[in-house]
């Protein structure tokens, strides 16, 4: 799965700006990692837009779970963004995958700021733009391809996002993160490792041949 960077969508002097902003209206808040921030079904009363660490938003279906997007620093989450200006319960829930440092900002607060600061609408737009190819990119993959490549190429976007190798990550986990079960999860991963692509190491998991 492939992850937008909000560093690449304007300049760092435009980001700080930006943020400076925020950060007036909003409150500065440590989250731990695996915190679930936001739950399906909840009305947003607060945006995040994050500082440090990262941030998983998924959608469930009946029994199944499948990962959307990460929020990487200098980036925010445009599902509770819209259902905050709609005033609608959230569609997906988000959930921390490092210790994160985030900009809370109170829907009414981010309402004003929206309409005194073009930028804020601009920083919107861009994520919009980049979480629409996102997430068309998981839809192909869902589709068009078969698990044993999803999987892979999944560990391995994950690796370079999180800059870790070996991924201490549970087999639970990438079954929700990619849509299907912990047992397809175990068998393929045995596959994956039978052919050099990864290797587990206990409750980690190397990928090899990056």
């Amino acid at each position: 799965m492939k992850t937008v960077n909000g560093n690449n969508m304007a300049s760092p002097s435009n980001f700080e700006k930006l943020f400076l902003k925020i950060a007036e209206v909003g409150t500065l808040k440590k989250i731990a990692k695996g915190t679930e921030i936001l739950r399906e079904g909840q009305y947003v009363k607060v945006v995040p837009f994050v500082q440090s660490g990262l941030i998983k938003v998924f959608t469930r279906y009946e029994d199944r779970e499948l990962l959307l997007y990460y929020i990487q620093p200098n980036e925010s989450c445009i599902m509770s963004f819209s259902a905050s200006i709609n005033n609608e319960p959230s569609h997906v829930f988000a959930i921390t995958e490092e210790d994160t440092e985030a900009i809370l900002v109170p829907v009414n607060a981010l309402d004003e700021l929206v309409k005194e600061h073009p930028n804020v609408n601009n920083f919107f737009f861009q994520q919009y733009k980049g979480r629409y190819a996102e997430l068309l990119d998981t839809i192909q993959h869902v589709l068009f391809d078969k698990i044993d490549k999803r999987l892979y190429e999944h560990l391995r976007d994950k690796v370079q996002l999180k800059n870790e190798n070996p991924l201490q990550i549970s087999h639970q986990q990438l079954a929700n993160e990619i849509g299907t079960v912990r047992e397809v999860i175990s068998r393929v991963l045995k596959k994956l490792e039978g052919a050099g692509m990864v290797k587990q190491l206990g409750n980690k998991i190397q990928v090899l041949d990056l």
